[in-house]
């Protein structure tokens, strides 16, 4: 069968779930995927056809788009800040958001007159899309990278050496822990008063879960659905438990000028800057999306 012909009856299938625009593209997502052709490719060769096993591959991936599983567990990868990343149920699937939020890091360690051998961790890493993309663009920086679950941290190492960058990722819960220096992760500072030396951060950065309950009305059915509800959702009556955790660990892992970062639930910017505030932060700032929701937030100690 003719390519172009099979794409019409693809996208056809898919109109009663998805709008004709998102057909077309999973259609050329999967083309590139499964075929290393590209839409233009495929318009300036229309006689090109799929032969028999190639269209029960497609057949199945179909299928599994019908029951709204997310294009990027079907197809194992998905892109991020121009990197590829493994991906499957264990993890989140990146947003273009958090994007922003790597870029926001990037742009704003520009201006360090040393951001050579910049220390980051990053907290409740997932897939490492934001530890991998960091050690990319930030030269020479050491990254560390933490998460709950074993599955993912696995898969975050996958992600590291896939895209060639040295990520050292550790499984703890964050909620459970008091210093982040009882991993030894880097060469501890010195303290005074004969206390234990305490490991130094530059950057702590974290995306953590922060969707109420009371939201999941607005979550779609493929993401409700098939997405890891441990790294989406917290209590209602306590959303900020992971920010309020991780400031406090800031205040004693962030060095001397030292940057935190987080992306937040756009409905509670005020709330989160209110905690920054009342837990001594200075320089807070809160920053929209391309959407012009609130998404981000730099703070120093």
């Amino acid at each position: 069968m003719k390519i172009r012909n099979y794409k019409a009856l693809f996208v056809q299938e898919l109109l009663s779930l998805y709008d004709k625009g998102e057909a077309e593209s999973f259609f050329y997502i999967i083309l590139e995927n499964k075929h290393n052709l590209k839409r233009i490719e495929l318009a300036l060769n229309i006689e090109l056809e799929f032969s028999n096993a190639e269209i029960e591959i497609w057949n199945i991936i179909k299928e599994k788009l019908k029951l709204e599983i997310p294009i990027q567990y079907i197809l194992g990868i998905t892109s991020f800040f121009g990197l590829e990343f493994e991906v499957n149920e264990n993890v989140l699937i990146p947003r273009p958001e958090t994007e922003e939020l790597v870029e926001f890091i990037i742009e704003n360690s520009k201006i360090i007159i040393d951001n050579s051998n910049l220390k980051v961790l990053d907290i409740g890493t997932g897939s490492g899309c934001i530890a991998v993309s960091l050690a990319k663009n930030l030269l020479n920086s050491n990254v560390f990278a933490i998460d709950i679950s074993q599955k993912v941290v696995e898969v975050a190492q996958k992600n590291a050496k896939l895209n060639e960058v040295k990520v050292t990722f550790i499984k703890t819960d964050i909620l459970q822990i008091d210093d982040l220096s009882i991993f030894g992760l880097i060469n501890p500072m010195p303290t005074t008063n004969n206390q234990e030396p305490t490991t130094k951060f530059d950057i702590i950065v974290s995306n953590p879960p922060y969707v109420r309950n009371l939201e999941k009305h607005e979550i779609k059915k493929n993401v409700l659905d098939y997405e890891p509800h441990l790294a989406l959702f917290v209590d209602d009556t306590d959303a900020l438990i992971f920010y309020r955790k991780i400031c406090e660990l800031a205040h004693k892992n962030l060095s001397q000028n030292g940057q935190l970062y987080f992306e937040i639930n756009q409905y509670l910017g005020k709330e989160t800057v209110d905690l920054m505030q009342k837990m001594n932060f200075k320089n807070i700032e809160l920053k929209q999306d391309i959407y012009g929701n609130d998404r981000m937030i730099c703070c120093r100690i």
